[in-house]
């Protein structure tokens, strides 16, 4: 079957029957003629006649005067239509589709009689109309759409047109059918002057469902010109933006300039989005970054004087919150107060979120001073609700100012009417955590309990979280174990917060019961558990743990990312067992991650170690090859390496290197190692150079510092720079430990000077003392 191009379906030219002819297949005429002087009630014949039909052959029929007496008395085409369906099936409704069409009543009985008249075409239509409600009914939604295929190809042999509920009947069976082609050639057999609103969204529907987005923009298109006779409605709207929002085409999306598109031409006809299609709308545009459409999709529908509520400007005020755009969240402000869109809570909850968020919590603070009127003339009557305060006092807290925040929590339930919940506990709990001050947390804590508000596990890890982070391990433990006996039970963050607070503590067997009694209560775990604990037990030398733990991490569907990989080659690197190092390395690679500076880092401070620079230098190649710079911590393991195997000189160049040409400013570690050496091979002289070069380069020298230029001093016995340098470590607070008073203990007393040593203890300038 070929069908006629989509974009002129909607303009396809009128059959041979006349548009008043056709007028008559959607309803009965308002007054229609009387078949004698008397008025006659119509109804009445129906039951006659369905029961001829029904006790009667159809042979009969046409020499049946009874019936053709009772036909005689009815006036409208519906008349018919109740017939056919009282016929109780599709093959009895054909049989008397053919009796009428080929029984027509006089005076079209003749040879030589023209067309059927109208009034006979409108019977015929309203009875093929039953035919396919029976077919439909007898073959039920889910069947093979075969038969109604079959009735309708016949319907156009015969040249009956179609009625408004034929089409609507035909068009929705074949959409579900996937039909798309077969609901296009209903829609085309339709005269277009029967053609409503209803159809046309039918249409469009079964092309959007059939993924036929481009066929279905051009019936659009066409239904939306001016001067097209059927007017979309907001039906048409919702069709539209359904599939728009719903559905993915396979190589084809709707561009969001389509959406404005078509947005403003449903508004030149006065048709516009409700309220929950516009704010989808635009919260699809910001969560794809393309903030700028939703603003211009917004001040289009205000442009045409569409209906704007709060919840579209919403969605528009957190796609701009999310990309700190305050001047435009500011513009957008104002315009709502201009046409008198009322802000609601939930406008002025993702304002202060998103100043919280930026820390500017004194702008949040005045905006919250706003809602409930008052005597300030911008002043607006929104009451907050629990969010609201919620929001306000975590951002208070987030900047250190939970005093602030556990005062607007006493004013929430007397001034608000909204009682504190399990978030709001959270948030000035975890603040008071995060001062340091664990003691007040716990008073809260106690509070929450009284007030009968239910911690939850969130509360439970922000507490654990503060204990550890400050000293209080053991009593985190204990802490943990009573909450899980009152049925509190903690989740991956809480084993994570505990086993990395044991694994910092050196505890490693109480990380790994708290690993094992993780696995045995079936707690959810995340990757970050096992990074953890693998770290611990890699810092601790326990290797052959932490692989175990890695296989665990693998069997859980996780994957060791590039930290981890370094974690565990530095920690067979360090026990000098380079075979299992490469193979974690090739581990690595294997999984698709490429080695970092880190890793190259790794290798080079072993090959280092082991004084096999040649290996080094490979090393130290391909790691520039993979676009990764040498470092300070690169440059201290090399330039280590040569002082400990007595080639200073060489050291020295690749110090000289990193100042010139890498650009890259050496620690006191590195400079603590040159001089060092230095003094140890009697070039005195030259670490003093190395020391002024490091005060001018602004690294502070160290109680190592001093200690190495000590030493090489009193090999010299240069007793007066070496006052200098007392003298410095009183001035910069520099503190002696117990290898300054070692080398000054021996020195200064040999010297008979050990009053200026007695001086220097006390803090005093031993230059100036006396002896």
């Amino acid at each position: 079957m070929r069908l006629r191009p989509i974009n002129l379906l909607l303009k396809s030219p009128k059959p041979h029957h006349s548009s008043a002819t056709l007028r008559h297949l959607s309803a009965e005429p308002q007054n229609p003629p009387p078949l004698s002087e008397e008025p006659r009630n119509t109804t009445k014949p129906i039951p006659q006649i369905v029961s001829v039909l029904q006790t009667t052959n159809p042979d009969d029929w046409p020499t049946n005067t009874h019936l053709h007496h009772h036909l005689l008395l009815l006036s409208s085409p519906p008349s018919f239509l109740k017939i056919a369906r009282q016929l109780g099936s599709s093959q009895k409704s054909l049989q008397f589709f053919n009796y009428l069409k080929n029984n027509p009543p006089p005076p079209n009985s003749s040879p030589t009689s023209p067309p059927p008249p109208p009034q006979v075409i409108s019977n015929l239509s309203f009875v093929f109309q039953a035919v396919f409600e029976h077919a439909l009914r007898e073959e039920g939604p889910e069947s093979s759409p075969s038969k109604l295929l079959e009735l309708f190809n016949f319907s156009k042999e015969q040249n009956v047109p179609l009625s408004v509920n034929s089409a609507t009947l035909l068009i929705k069976f074949f959409a579900r059918a996937k039909m798309f082609q077969e609901s296009v050639a209903v829609f085309s057999k339709l005269d277009p002057d029967l053609r409503n609103v209803h159809v046309v969204n039918l249409l469009l529907d079964s092309m959007l469902k059939s993924g036929r987005i481009d066929d279905a923009l051009k019936v659009l298109d066409e239904m939306l010109e001016s001067e097209f006779n059927v007017q979309p409605n907001q039906s048409t709207m919702d069709t539209v933006l359904s599939a728009v929002l719903t559905r993915n085409w396979s190589g084809r999306n709707v561009r969001e300039e389509e959406i404005i598109g078509i947005v403003s031409r449903f508004g030149e006809h006065d048709v516009f989005p409700n309220s929950v299609w516009l704010t989808q709308l635009i919260s699809k545009f910001c969560r794809s970054g393309k903030c700028d459409k939703a603003w211009e999709l917004l001040h289009e529908v205000m442009r045409l004087r569409g209906e704007v509520k709060a919840a579209p400007c919403n969605a528009l005020l957190t796609g701009l919150g999310k990309e700190r755009d305050f001047q435009r969240m500011n513009l957008l402000m104002n315009e709502m107060k201009e046409k008198d869109i009322s802000p609601d809570v939930k406008t002025f909850g993702i304002l202060i979120n998103h100043l919280c968020k930026c820390r500017r919590v004194d702008e949040a603070l005045e905006m919250f001073k706003k809602l409930r009127g008052g005597n300030e003339s911008d002043a607006v009557s929104v009451e907050p609700d629990v969010v609201l305060c919620n929001t306000l006092i975590d951002g208070l807290c987030k900047v250190g100012r939970q005093e602030e925040g556990l005062e607007l929590m006493g004013k929430m339930k007397s001034e608000h009417g909204c009682a504190p919940n399990t978030a709001t506990y959270n948030s000035i709990i975890d603040g008071f955590c995060k001062a340091g001050e664990v003691e007040r947390a716990f008073e809260l804590f106690d509070m929450m309990n009284k007030d009968g508000v239910e911690p939850n596990v969130i509360t439970l890890n922000i507490l654990l979280d503060g204990m550890c982070r400050h000293g209080r391990v053991g009593s985190s433990l204990e802490f943990f174990n009573d909450m899980q006996g009152k049925g509190l039970k903690g989740n991956a963050i809480t084993y994570s917060v505990l086993i990395t607070a044991f694994c910092g503590a050196n505890n490693i067997d109480k990380a790994m019961k708290l690993f094992d009694q993780m696995l045995q209560s079936g707690c959810s775990s995340d990757a970050v558990v096992y990074y953890s604990l693998i770290s611990g037990l890699t810092q601790a030398g326990r290797l052959d743990d932490a692989s175990f733990v890695v296989s665990k991490l693998k069997k859980a569907g996780f994957c060791l990312d590039i930290v981890c990989y370094n974690v565990l080659i530095g920690g067979y690197c360090r026990r000098n067992k380079f075979e299992q190092a490469y193979e974690i390395f090739k581990d690595m690679e294997h999984a698709g991650l490429k080695p970092d500076r880190v890793t190259y880092n790794t290798f080079i401070s072993y090959f280092c170690e082991k004084g096999d620079f040649k290996t080094t230098h490979r090393v130290l190649k391909k790691m520039m090859e993979d676009g990764f710079l040498p470092n300070v911590v690169t440059y201290g393991a090399m330039i280590r390496a040569y002082c400990m195997a007595g080639n200073i000189d060489e050291a020295m160049k690749i110090f000289r290197d990193m100042n010139s040409s890498s650009k890259v400013s050496p620690n006191n570690i590195i400079y603590n190692i040159l001089i060092d050496t230095l003094c140890k091979n009697d070039k005195i002289e030259v670490a003093l150079t190395l020391m002024d070069d490091m005060k001018d380069k602004g690294v502070r020298p160290n109680t190592t510092t001093y200690n190495a230029m000590l030493k090489g001093l009193q090999a010299r016995n240069w007793l007066e720079k070496a006052f200098k340098l007392m003298d410095e470590m009183t001035e910069k607070a520099c503190n002696p430990d117990y290898i300054t008073m070692e080398i000054l203990t021996g020195w200064l007393s040999a010297v008979g000077q050990t009053e200026k040593l007695r001086s220097f203890v006390q803090g005093y300038e031993v230059s100036f003392s006396v002896s």
